[in-house]
């Protein structure tokens, strides 16, 4: 069963699957600056577009653009802002 989740006024958008092999969300995010709550760990790719990170460890932030992918750690907050239109594959640990 797919299931559609809507954040920040619906400037970003996922659709979730619950596969065998574990939960997957793809998503769309219209430009802005947004933060999430993890409650597990996550590996977000980037499909279209750039997404811009904030590492609080390095107290900066870093651009990962179409085919990268960086981790998220589990019970962390995530700070991402885009600057177009920009798509994303995440799977969660």
């Amino acid at each position: 069963m797919v299931k559609v989740n809507e954040y920040f006024e619906g400037k970003v958008k996922s659709l979730v699957v619950d596969a065998p092999d574990g939960r997957k969300t793809v998503g769309v995010m219209e430009p802005g600056e947004y933060e999430f709550a993890t409650e597990t760990k996550e590996i977000m790719t980037v499909i279209v577009g750039t997404i811009s990170v904030f590492f609080p460890e390095d107290n900066d932030w870093e651009d990962f653009a179409a085919g990268a992918s960086f981790d998220i750690p589990a019970k962390s907050k995530l700070r991402v802002k885009v600057s177009e239109d920009t798509a994303y594959l995440c799977l969660y640990e």
